[in-house]
């Protein structure tokens, strides 16, 4: 398919022959930012797999419709099955973790609050922050070709989170601690099984507490260091997937 066409999320059910309203983000994007006017030519997803080739039917204020043509079973997932479990850290470099870990093609996204978590958050501020990184997971779809979106899923403590990994039933699940103290890195593994799940977990600015990696190591999570020298927080997510798919996916 032709991946210089415009690219837009578009959630709901979608068939050829019909005529959907693009959700607000996208249609000012396409509308005032890429000046698309009626027969240009797009492509649409829902998010769920695959998409649809599409023309843009109809353009109004704050309104932009696209006709679907038709379906294409395109996949451009990574063999790997990764959840990034991402502690809070300051707003501009959560936003950059989150597009970025997108991109690079992680299954989910879990945000949790650990002790050194620079930004708190909770209720209803909780929600919009969840929503914003929502839809910067969107944005970074709609650019790098993904059909399926990563969920960002709800903030939960460092310790609920524990307990949720600790009893988890799946006994193929791969779950790493990012340490500057560990002793192990990838190139001392084994590659996991085909049909594991790699569980990435990433501290705040200030790392996590003693007793945080203490804790994290009891439910399972094996200390895992990225070379010599200590990176910051919004490069070490990335850092880390690379080299992942490096050593066990398609890099």
């Amino acid at each position: 398919m032709n991946m210089t066409l415009s690219r837009f999320y578009c959630p709901g059910e979608m068939s050829p022959g019909q005529v959907v309203a693009l959700p607000a983000n996208a249609a000012h994007h396409a509308a005032r930012v890429l000046r698309l006017t009626a027969g240009d030519e797009v492509m649409v997803f829902n998010g769920t797999g695959g998409e649809f080739s599409a023309r843009i039917a109809e353009v109004r204020k704050h309104h932009v419709s696209v006709a679907i043509d038709q379906h294409h079973e395109i996949e451009r997932e990574t063999v790997l099955n990764i959840t990034l479990v991402q502690s809070l850290c300051a707003n501009e470099k959560m936003d950059f973790v989150v597009q970025k870990a997108v991109e690079l093609g992680v299954r989910q996204i879990q945000p949790v609050s650990s002790q050194r978590s620079l930004v708190k958050l909770s209720g209803e501020r909780a929600q919009k922050r969840m929503a914003h990184w929502q839809q910067i997971a969107v944005a970074a779809c709609e650019q790098c070709g993904r059909n399926r979106l990563p969920p960002v899923l709800p903030l939960l403590t460092l310790a609920e989170w524990l307990s949720l990994a600790k009893n988890s039933p799946d006994k193929n699940a791969r779950r790493f601690l990012l340490s500057p103290d560990a002793q192990l890195s990838l190139r001392d593994l084994p590659t996991p099984p085909a049909n594991a799940s790699i569980t990435l977990l990433i501290g705040p600015e200030g790392g996590f507490a003693a007793e945080e990696e203490s804790l994290a190591q009891t439910a399972g999570l094996m200390p895992l260091r990225l070379g010599p020298r200590i990176l910051r927080v919004e490069g070490a997510a990335i850092a880390a997937l690379g080299a992942i798919y490096g050593a066990w996916g398609e890099f």
